[in-house]
């Protein structure tokens, strides 16, 4: 592949990601909650659960995804099932866990396997892939699953510091939502408002 062409791809998947989405979300609120290295945890589930729709988008499986309403529907609503799952968890927090000095940490894995299942439950990502990469395939260079590959792990990488800045940012704020104390009972409430968004964002997404 052309170089320029890997510079205009990353250049978009930058613009992408920062978007206001599902991933980035989840990403906040995990940070928001519980630190960055929350939300670092759950921005490599979340890049791990992107390996599996870009893989999905080079074998063909999510052109099947895309031709099925009933494959979409289970998808969709298992992903928006689990993220409001997830959001009636959080409203039920205990407010006293929330102080920065006193919170208990959920472990990195748990919070590893909540990216991966967000990401892999949200069939939009597979359609994604499906119509962006195509677009800066050259198929008369050949081996085009090779060149689809190549531009998801591009996407991969990107989104990863991406999410890790993201997460470095909502930790700072964390900070400053906590030094108040009325709102630092809150934020529980915060992120299952997030959480919540998520699922209904998801539950009512169409095929393109």
């Amino acid at each position: 592949m052309e170089i320029g062409t890997i510079f205009s791809f990353f250049g978009v998947a930058v613009l992408l990601t920062l978007a206001p989405g599902p991933d980035i979300l989840f990403v906040i609120a995990q940070s928001l909650s519980q630190g960055k290295q929350a939300g670092i945890a759950t921005s490599l589930g979340l890049c791990t659960g992107l390996l599996v729709h870009i893989s999905a988008a080079t074998l063909g499986v999510s052109a099947i995804i895309y031709q099925s309403a009933l494959a979409f529907a289970v998808v969709k609503y298992a992903g928006a099932g689990y993220l409001l799952y997830l959001a009636w968890q959080a409203f039920h927090e205990k407010d006293a866990g929330l102080a920065l000095g006193r919170q208990e940490q959920l472990a990195l894995r748990s919070l590893y396997k909540k990216g991966i299942l967000m990401n892999v439950l949200n069939p939009k990502v597979s359609l994604f892939f499906l119509a962006l990469l195509p677009q800066f395939v050259d198929p008369s260079a050949g081996r085009v699953p090779q060149q689809m590959l190549l531009l998801g792990a591009v996407f991969l990488i990107q989104a990863l510091a991406v999410f890790t800045l993201v997460s470095i940012g909502a930790e700072k704020l964390r900070h400053w939502l906590l030094s108040n104390e009325q709102i630092a009972r809150r934020i529980h409430w915060l992120k299952g408002a997030l959480f919540a968004a998520i699922g209904i964002q998801i539950a009512f997404s169409e095929r393109p």
